[in-house]
This record gives C-alpha cells, structure tokens and sequence, in this order.
C-alpha cells in the first residue's frame, strides 16, 4: 500500500503535512538518542516533514537534539519552535528565537508559535514576531493553547489576523475544541495543529478503539491518529521515539474511518454539547 501523503492549507496558502512529529520529550534519555535521531530522520523519509519543539523540552536539548536530525536535510523540513510566555516580550522574543536558533543549527524557524498566553501584552510579542519575520528569522508565526476568546482577542490587535495556526490539545478524550474553537478558526482561514492525538498514550486500552482497530487491521494508535486526520484543515504531531513507531504512525494516513466506525466512537467519546474550556498538557 502507498502511502498517502495528505496535507493542510496554512494561510498564506503553502502546504504542509497533515501528519508531523513532536518531539516532546525527547532528549531527555542520552540511552536512546541515536534512534531518536534516526526515528526523526526517517519520519522525514516518509513524508512526516512537519517537526515540532520549543526552547521548553528538556531546556532546550530537544532543539540540539532536532538540529541533529536534520543537518544536511534543513531544505525537507518545515520546522515549528515556541517561545515561552515569560521570555515574549518584544526583545524577548527575539532574544528567545536567537536562542533556539543557534541550538537547533539553523537560521529560519518556520513556524514560531507563542507556547501558552501569560502576563506580557499579546501586542508586545506580536510586535517581536513582526521584528523577527522582517529580519528573516522565521516565516510565520501562530500560537499555541489559545482558547476561541483568545483568539478573538488576537486578530483584533493589528497584526494579529496574520497568525498561522492555533496549536491544541485535541483527541478523542478532548473534544472540547469542537464546540466553539475548531470551528472559530475554520471559519477565519485558521487551521489546527493537534498535539497529544493519543492522549499521551492512554487511548491504547480503550475497547471502542480496539473494535475500530479489528475492522481496520490496524492499531489502536493508527485509529486514534486517522480520528484527528479525518477532518481537513487538521495538523497533528505525534511523538515517536523508534522508527517501528514512526512507521506504525504513517500508517495511520492510509486509514479512512467510515460512518459505522465514527458513530461507534461517537457513542463511547461523546463530542461536546456546551462550551467547554481548552484543557491543556
């Protein structure tokens, strides 16, 4: 079988894969850091060319750990990074994507998202990210763990409807963002970038996912990833630290769940009928 390479629209109109790699934590055993390393390589092998970090893994190991991965491959790969809260001040920020630059041996950040929202004015970092497009340090810039207010709130500071993606928590377990969220940014041009797709994890023992599974020849991780991949416009970045794993997650791109498979994981992951606030890891 061949697998599909499926895609989502950013913005600005490039695309990219619908289905990356995260990289939390990683870096943080230097027992299995070559298959790391050669885990990340092969993902982008595969077409999985979306790599997520932030200055905030391992204190920035996991960027050494990405610039690693892909010196001598820097043109395949469309590199996401994340400033923290604290550090997004104006000069901040730029400081923050210095930083993250020099660790991960490049000198363009794709994508640079601010991690969650904190105390510095919206404004002032969107006035870093500005410095930092027009000197060339990265290309676009989004956000991660906004809430759909948030979201308002940030196209309405000038600049601000120029952000290229909300970053969530987003699975079968965390529905929330269907209410209100997902479809907020769908309707503004905005597309999501799911992390966590598999809970961390904790999806694997569920029965409603293991009868998907059987149906599917597939398994439990390769239906929890095609659930988020079912909706166009959705990003995801899974971790994987093995190449066995980053191949069992490719895979997943093949799947297609049919009405009886989505109904079945309807009734056992109910999808919201109110607000519910953005839940974060």
């Amino acid at each position: 079988m061949t697998t599909a390479i499926r895609s989502v629209v950013l913005p600005s109109g490039e695309t990219i894969a619908a289905l990356g790699q995260g990289t939390w934590h990683l870096a943080e055993d230097p027992a299995r850091r070559d298959t790391e390393i050669a885990s990340l390589r092969l993902g982008l092998d595969l077409g999985m060319n979306v790599i997520d970090t932030a200055e905030m893994y391992g204190d920035g190991a996991a960027e050494v750990l990405v610039g690693e991965a892909i010196a001598g491959r820097r043109d395949e790969v469309f590199l996401v990074d994340k400033v923290l809260p604290h550090h997004a001040t104006r000069v901040g920020t730029v400081r923050a994507c210095q930083a993250s630059m020099a660790r991960l041996g490049t000198d363009v950040i794709d994508l640079y998202l601010l991690h969650w929202r904190g105390a510095i004015p919206l404004a002032e970092t969107l006035a870093g990210f500005a410095e930092l497009i027009a000197a060339g340090s990265i290309r676009y810039w989004g956000v991660s763990n906004f809430d759909t207010d948030d979201m308002a709130e940030l196209v309405g500071i000038p600049g601000g409807e120029t952000v290229a993606t909300d970053q969530i928590l987003y699975n079968l377990t965390r529905r929330g963002p269907e209410y209100d969220l997902i479809p907020w940014c769908f309707d503004n041009g905005i597309p999501i970038m799911a992390y966590s797709p598999i809970e961390q994890g904790r999806l694997l023992g569920h029965p409603a996912i293991a009868t998907v599974a059987g149906r599917r020849h597939a398994t439990l991780a390769q239906i929890a990833l095609a659930w988020v991949l079912r909706m166009d416009g959705n990003n995801t970045i899974p971790r994987a630290g093995t190449p066995e794993h980053v191949r069992e997650n490719a895979a997943a791109r093949d799947i297609r769940l049919s009405p009886e498979d989505l109904a079945l994981l309807d009734s056992a992951f109910p999808p919201p009928t109110h607000k519910v606030p953005l839940e974060v890891l």
